[in-house]
């Protein structure tokens, strides 16, 4: 599996992660703002899955 491939499901577990423990570690009376981790999240892992289509696409045409 290439690098690429392997860091998806990574990509998706550590943001699923960390959007866990900052809802449950932000309270409402806290006053704190929450990031966007799922947004921020799914852009890493479009970035990666592009990345994924041009390594393979470039690797078999040589």
């Amino acid at each position: 599996m290439c690098m690429f491939c392997a860091a998806v499901p990574v990509a998706g577990a550590l943001g699923a992660k960390f959007n866990a423990d900052q809802k449950r570690n932000n309270s409402p009376e806290s006053g704190k703002t929450e990031k966007p981790v799922p947004a921020i999240t799914l852009g890493v892992m479009v970035l990666l899955l592009m990345g994924s289509v041009v390594y393979h696409s470039t690797m078999y045409n040589q």
